[in-house]
């Protein structure tokens, strides 16, 4: 059976700083993250352990562990490859903010409503960017916790984690500051190249199948706006 395993960051733990502190990407990715790794394995094992004795009494709460546990894994690889010491506060450019640009109005706009996603998730959770291949288009949604409150079938692009193990033992109750910080951190060039490998990628439900074969996902190309580098 393939297991999970937990990535290496691609920059030490002090690299972040002063925005996030070496103390809390430490505890953050060696303990929270490998937690998560380690639950999506021992939920996969006992699935199986279910499948040779032909007990599936407990496959509800076995599939909801995997789900919580195989989602937090996937959505902190994610964060920590979407951050870099280099971020510096830019702003994207090229066909990531022409579509930035395109489906939120503006680069401010979309700020404010991922902040505000994040914000606002009740509980633990997470505010993300995604490609939404139906209506081909970005997206911001919440999750809540690390699987739920999500839309089927979006493609994470970048995700803002809004646990209180991401930021507390730095920021406290001040939950606004830590994410006006990692404003700071965003790495663009990595987050684009994610855009760039799946905004072509469209998917029509059975009942748009029709206005599928005209590609209704054939949106105009995004471009950068008029005046942006």
């Amino acid at each position: 059976m393939t297991k999970y395993v937990l990535p290496d960051l691609d920059y030490d733990y002090g690299a972040l700083e002063p925005h996030i502190s070496a103390r809390i990407m430490q505890l953050h990715h060696d303990k929270h993250h490998r937690t998560y790794v380690d639950g999506a394995n021992h939920a996969l094992e006992s699935l199986e352990e279910a499948r040779d004795g032909g007990d599936f009494s407990h496959i509800a709460a076995l599939e909801q562990q995997l789900a919580f546990n195989l989602s937090g894994h996937v959505l902190h690889s994610l964060f920590w490859r979407n951050l870099t010491p280099d971020g510096g506060g830019e702003q994207p450019t090229g066909p990531l903010a022409g579509a930035i640009e395109r489906d939120f109005g503006s680069f401010d706009r979309f700020r404010k409503q991922l902040t505000q996603s994040a914000a606002t998730c009740m509980g633990s959770g997470w505010g993300a960017l995604v490609w939404d291949p139906v209506g081909a288009r970005l997206l911001t949604l919440q999750i809540h916790d690390h699987d739920s409150h999500t839309a089927q079938a979006s493609i994470p692009l970048m995700v803002l984690d809004a646990w209180e193990h991401a930021y507390y033992l730095q920021y406290q109750n001040e939950k606004a500051r830590y994410f006006e910080a990692v404003w700071n951190l965003w790495n663009w060039k990595e987050i684009a190249a994610r855009f760039e490998h799946v905004h072509e990628a469209t998917w029509a439900p059975e009942q748009g199948r029709a206005r599928a074969s005209q590609s209704p996902g054939k949106r105009p190309a995004p471009h950068a706006p008029t005046g942006r580098a």
